[in-house]
């Protein structure tokens, strides 16, 4: 294996790794900075206020993105698989 095609691997997995968690990830930080205006407009400082509503989101965004995430990751899967076929 050359180095060139480890590194285009590694690109490879890092980008698709990107594209799997990044909704999940955006969904986390937009609610999280909602919870934070509110809680600042109303004084409130509870830590644990901010998780159950995180929870229920990310939840909805797994469900509802789940179908893409599965999609890129079975195609990444194909080509490595095909990658390690022609490898041999």
């Amino acid at each position: 294996m050359s180095p060139e095609l480890v590194h285009d691997l590694m690109t490879q997995t890092m980008i698709v790794t990107l594209k799997v968690c990044l909704p999940v990830l955006l969904t986390s930080l937009f609610i999280g900075i909602l919870i934070s205006a509110i809680q600042a407009l109303t004084q409130i400082q509870e830590n644990t206020l901010s998780f159950v509503p995180k929870l229920f989101a990310m939840f909805a965004i797994i469900a509802l993105s789940m179908n893409f995430m599965a999609g890129t990751l079975g195609s990444f899967t194909e080509s490595l698989f095909s990658l390690i076929v022609q490898a041999d």
